[in-house]
């Protein structure tokens, strides 16, 4: 056995840093985009109880597509980095297929739309709003 079959004959962490890296694997930001459609959105927001998921499903962020056990803990979310940081990333257009052809000489180029993005409203504001005067 020479010197280099001896080297590289383990695997090390590789699979398991690839196991771990899939299981907390969250949305895309396209796929979050899709969310954020009006269509699409008051669906997700107003989910049915579901006693398996963190706060029974009713405290979710559309944005991080997380959910968040009470309404104090999803308010204090909305001040964090993480959530700043996916807010800004979202305001800009989702890559599409145009985009790729584009970039593939069929067509000239297209500088990426700005979407405003804006924190969603809290239950407590839509049922404010919501109340006939």
């Amino acid at each position: 056995m020479g010197r280099l079959a001896r080297k590289k004959q383990h695997k090390g962490d590789k699979p398991l840093k690839e196991k771990y890296r899939t299981k907390r694997k969250t949305k895309d930001l396209d796929q979050i985009h899709e969310d954020l459609l009006p269509r699409n959105a008051p669906g997700i927001l107003n989910q049915d109880v579901d006693y398996d998921k963190p706060g029974a499903a009713q405290y979710y962020c559309i944005h991080c597509a997380r959910y968040f056990i009470n309404n104090t803990a999803l308010t204090d979310h909305f001040k964090t980095k993480p959530h700043k940081r996916r807010i800004k990333s979202l305001q800009i257009e989702p890559y599409t297929q145009e985009e790729a052809d584009r970039a593939a000489g069929m067509g000239s180029y297209k500088k990426p739309k700005v979407v405003k993005v804006e924190t969603q409203p809290l239950k407590e504001d839509m049922d404010v709003v919501d109340l006939p005067t």
